[in-house]
Order: structure tokens, then sequence, then C-alpha cells
């Protein structure tokens, strides 16, 4: 393998890791788009929380939630600048690498344009040819000096081609550590903010936990809520199994439609659109600590969503609603059936939708409803069958 041939595969191989880093950069600069969205709804929530004057549990985990995506917007411009920080090395090694073989090929070149005008002139040429042996030699003689002169055009070329990928790459690294001292200033930034925001946090809790016995009735009665539920998707749960059974099947009873519906829900994990058009979890599925009462657990059988006064709750799914009923302290709810699946969304007013409807991928149900002028909050859960799900793992990121 020839010098050139050699150089051209180490100049390739440099422009696919960097090709490959920066598709990583590419992805990075898209979550934090993302981040900085949410942040960006998040302090909308925050202000409009603002204008009810009583410290409120929702408030703190909007605020919790901030913190959250602040802490995650660090991270992830820690990720720019480590990347960036391989672009300035690589692309400096690169720079380096390239000038040292652009010396080398013009003094290799330059050689080659001396010893040709010593020894192959036109007159010269025509003897080396007319002084083979064989017609064969003078034939390969022949051919060997259009190679040779090929190869010394093609190494003209090279080295203008390695000139201007210098050009390139020298204006690339001063554009990186631009960009890198503009993360570290934003980094910077936002690491104040978040310090503002942790003590603000601080103060908060403080605050709320003076407000024991009444997060202790709410408590109780959020689990009265959430029984009342539970016991309805029970009784849809029980119905259909029912059906299964006097036709000798186990499970829900499905047509053929509803079984393609729940296919097709299955097929979506990850994929399946919000409840809400823009919201933020605040509280997430399972078993976990209270925000404020101490050595308290909870428990959620879904997530809770924050979003804006007046939104809309929508199907995350095709299906038909099986239940639209009242839970006692704790406005409306609606139960769709997605096959297999439920989708479960309660805390609505102005409900659109009756038992028996066929609804549509984010047609709207209903108005979310508000609480103590700043909470207006989303309960929403999945069911498969008589199995509670994650909602996180399903909707769309």
């Amino acid at each position: 393998m020839n010098k050139t041939v050699s150089f051209l595969i180490f100049i390739l191989m440099a422009l696919l890791t960097f090709t490959l880093n920066g598709q990583s950069l590419d992805e990075l600069r898209k979550k934090k788009e993302k981040t900085n969205e949410e942040i960006k709804y998040t302090n909308r929530l925050l202000e409009e929380a603002k204008k009810s004057e009583k410290q409120t549990l929702n408030k703190y985990k909007i605020l919790n939630k901030q913190i959250e995506l602040r802490t995650n917007l660090i991270t992830g411009i820690n990720s720019e600048v480590n990347v960036l920080g391989e672009f300035i090395d690589q692309n400096a090694w690169l720079v380096s690498s390239l000038n040292t073989d652009l010396e080398e090929l013009k003094k290799e070149y330059a050689n080659m344009i001396l010893f040709a005008q010593k020894n192959q002139t036109n007159y010269s040429k025509i003897l080396f040819i007319l002084s083979a042996n064989s017609f064969n030699q003078a034939y390969k003689r022949l051919m060997y000096l259009r190679q040779y002169t090929e190869y010394r055009k093609k190494q003209a070329e090279l080295i203008q081609w390695i000139r201007d990928l210098v050009q390139v790459k020298v204006k690339n690294l001063e554009r990186q550590k631009t960009e890198k001292e503009t993360l570290l200033q934003s980094k910077k930034k936002e690491a104040d903010q978040l310090n503002v925001e942790k003590k603000q946090q601080g103060q908060n809790l403080t605050k709320l936990q003076r407000q024991q016995k009444e997060f202790e009735k709410k408590l109780r009665e959020q689990q009265r809520i959430e029984a009342q539920l539970s016991r309805e998707i029970q009784r849809i749960i029980d119905e259909e199994v029912n059906k299964a059974k006097q036709s000798g099947k186990a499970g829900f009873e499905m047509t053929p439609e509803q079984k393609l519906v729940s296919g097709q829900f299955e097929q979506n994990k990850r994929r399946i659109p919000w409840p809400v058009e823009r919201g933020v979890i605040t509280d997430h599925f399972g078993i976990h600590d209270h925000p404020v009462l101490k050595n308290i657990q909870v428990k959620n059988n879904g997530v809770d969503i924050s979003t804006a006064q007046g939104a809309m709750a929508r199907s995350v799914f095709a299906g038909e609603v099986s239940r639209v009923f009242v839970v006692t302290g704790g406005n409306m709810a609606v139960i769709i059936r997605h096959g297999k699946y439920l989708s479960v969304y309660s805390n609505l007013v102005n409900v659109l939708v009756k038992s028996g409807d066929k609804v549509n991928v984010k047609q709207p149900i209903g108005t979310i409803g508000t609480e103590d002028g700043d909470k207006t909050v989303l309960k929403f859960q999945i069911w498969k069958e008589n199995v509670k799900l994650n909602p996180e793992e399903w909707i769309a990121k």
C-alpha cells in the first residue's frame, strides 16, 4: 500500500470519528432544546401558581420539577462541553498531522519536479522509449511515463486538497472553542439559578411542614378517591371477565375490532401521545415518600400531570368510553377501553363524552379541574386488564 493511499485511509477514519461525534453532539443539542422548552413551560406554571398567595403542595411539586429539569440541563451541558472538548482535541491533532503530512508531500513533490526537470525533457522521453530492446518494453516504458505524469498530477491535487482541509479544520477549531466558552458561561448561569431555586425549595418546605394536619387530611381524601377509581375499574374488569367466562374464555371478551385496537396500543408503547397538549409530570407512578410529611409514603396508581388552567384532557388512543362518573370530592373521571387496555382520566370538569362513545387519538374528553387557584392537575392511569402500568413507560418522551 503506497503512502498516498495510506494517508487517505487515515483521513477517512479521522473524518468518520468526527461524524459519529457530530451525531452525538446533535442528539445532545436536541435534548437540551427540549429540556429548555420544558423549563419555560414549568416557569409559566410557576407564574400562574404565584397568583395565589397560599402556599400549596402543587407549587412545591412544580418547583421540584423545575429543579429536576435544570439539573438535567446542567448535566446535558456538561456532556456537550465534553464532546466539544473531544472535538477540539481531535481537530487540533488533525490540523497538526495534516500540516506535517503536507510538508512531507510538498518536499516529495518538489523532488519529483526537480528530477523531472533534469531527466525528463521531451527529447529524453523519446530516447527513453526508443532505446527499448523490444516493442513490449517500449510500450511498458510509455505506460510508465504516463503513470508517472498522472501520479505527479494527483500529488499536486492532494496537496491542494490538504491545504483546503487544513483551512476548514482551523476554522472549525476556532468555532468550537467559542462554542465551548459559551457553554461554560451558560452552565454557570444555570448553576446560579439552580442554587436560587434550591434555596426557595427549602424555604417552601419549611412553610409547608407547618400545615401537617391539612396535608394528612388531603392525603386521606386522595386515598379515598384512588379507592373509588380502583373500584370502578374493577367493575369493568369483572364485567369483561364474566362475559369471557360465559364464552368459555379467559381474560377480556374482545371483538375482532377490539383485538386490533389492543394490538396497536401495545405496539405503540413509548410512543403513545400525552393525555394533555402540554404538561409536566409532578407525581410519579408507584410508592414513594410524601414530599412534605416525614416517614409517610404515598401510592400513585398512575401519574399526576400539572398543566395550564383551562387545559383539556384528551384520549391517548382510539377506543370506546367505558365509564363516565363523578368521583366524590374529586370532580369527574373517564375510563376509555382500548381492547384489553384501559386509560383513566380523573379530576375533569365539563366532560365532553359519554359511556359507549367511540373516541379517536387526541380527541378532547373534558376540561381539567383547577383547585386552590393554582392546581390544574390531570390524574392519569393505564391498566392492562387488572394490572396497573406505569404511564411513563407508555407515553412518548
